[in-house]
């Protein structure tokens, strides 16, 4: 084995797991799940079967990853953090045919305790506050807190809050990087 699995963990056949991955106590991997390299798994995570997690993803302890979500490289899923799958679930109604995807893009973190209702997508270096309850789609470097979730600014590839000047560009020196704002979108220009 090229990652390691505590002894409690449970990892279905057919699961892909890649190097240097570090899977915690009483976790589960359900089969066709793809987990990239250097990822962290911490205590009591399950990731359901078919689930995409990308290179240095740290899953933080009691997260469930269902079946439809998409994580790219690099995203941080905090503690007791919830995906859903299903908009209208009922236990007597079997809607596996309509589990909606999310993808959470590169980079994106998202608090502890935080909702992410289902279809609604999370951008690149995305930071959701602990607590929020996601029910939109949500920009690349958006900062959002709040039940509903809600926009309060934006925020660079390390997480620092972004401010912008009147030409709508945002220069983080010690990063040496810019970043413009322009039709409510952000991006790296340097």
């Amino acid at each position: 084995m090229k990652y390691f699995a505590h002894s409690s963990a449970v990892i279905d056949e057919g699961s892909i797991i890649g190097e240097n991955t570090k899977i915690w106590h009483f976790s589960h991997i359900m089969t066709n799940s793809k987990i990239g390299n250097n990822c962290n798994i911490g205590q009591n995570v399950v990731i359901s079967p078919d689930v995409i997690i990308g290179n240095n993803v740290k899953i933080q302890n009691n997260v469930s990853v269902y079946t439809g979500v998409i994580c790219e490289d690099d995203v941080f899923l905090g503690p007791s953090m919830v995906f859903t799958n299903v908009i209208n679930p009922r236990s007597s109604i079997n809607r596996k045919e309509e589990f909606l995807k999310t993808n959470v893009g590169k980079g994106a973190s998202i608090g502890a305790n935080a909702t992410i209702i289902c279809g609604n997508n999370i951008g690149n270096f995305a930071l959701i506050g602990a607590g929020a309850v996601v029910t939109k789609e949500i920009p690349d470097f958006a900062l959002v807190v709040g039940n509903p979730a809600r926009q309060i600014g934006w925020v660079d590839e390390a997480g620092n809050k972004l401010i912008f000047n009147e030409q709508g560009i945002a220069q983080i020196e010690y990063e040496n990087q810019e970043y413009k704002i322009e039709n409510g979108k952000v991006h790296r220009i340097k």
